[in-house]
């Protein structure tokens, strides 16, 4: 089954730009398009896309409300992809802490967009984890949030599980891990599932904000 995905995004240009590179592909298919935010609740439960991927900044519903506004009121929400026009942006990590999954540039290269679908799909490895880092440092609180370092410490996440959490944030894959710990890609599946849970995380993008918004993990 191919991957499917809605784009959101208030240029036509760029809609037509990401709609011509997905679709060269045999395994993405783009379901469906809308100009703003606010339309895309009732766009994901008609078309049910594996993938949103939707512009940050949009003149009625933002990229950061909408991706909130999914989460919130669709079961078993899609993937979420913000796209943005640049790297540094703290709306990208309003986004991801919102619980976007993953961002795009809007001035990437076409595989690197392609690449981006797919993992983020796939959920197996954080997209772009050096990014991500440069965020949290940017616009995280360093010193980890009061809220955060508590749900961490509730966590009570054991010495493999927190080992896990940190390779994780280094983006590593669950078949790398599995290499780096010398255990079974099942066991780091199991291990990652455990720490998700704990955390109260939908996915491994959150579980990593979460290690850097309570101090876990120093983006520095």
């Amino acid at each position: 089954m191919p991957v499917t995905v809605l784009l959101v995004d208030d240029e036509p240009l760029v809609r037509a730009g990401l709609r011509a590179v997905l679709e060269a592909q045999p395994d993405i298919e783009v379901v469906g398009e809308a100009a703003d935010g606010a339309a895309v609740i009732p766009l994901v439960r008609q078309l049910r896309p594996d993938v949103v991927a939707m512009d940050v900044r949009m003149p009625l519903l933002d990229g950061i409300e909408a991706t909130r506004a999914v989460l919130r009121t669709v079961s078993d929400p899609p993937k979420i992809l913000v796209v943005t026009t640049f790297e540094n942006d703290e709306y990208v990590y309003e986004a991801l802490r919102a619980g976007a999954d993953g961002f795009l540039l809007k001035r990437a290269r076409p595989a690197e967009i392609v690449h981006a679908v797919r993992l983020v799909a796939e959920g197996e490895s954080l997209l772009f984890p050096a990014s991500v880092r440069q965020l949290a440092a940017e616009y995280g609180d360093g010193a980890g949030n009061a809220a955060a370092r508590a749900a961490m410490e509730r966590a009570a996440l054991t010495e493999r599980e927190a080992e896990v959490l940190r390779l994780m944030a280094r983006g590593l894959s669950n078949a790398e891990i599995a290499a780096r710990l010398v255990v079974g890609t099942e066991t780091v599946k199991s291990h990652v599932s455990t720490v998700l849970a704990k955390l109260g995380a939908r996915d491994r993008t959150q579980a990593v904000i979460a290690a850097y918004e309570s101090g876990f993990v120093a983006p520095g």
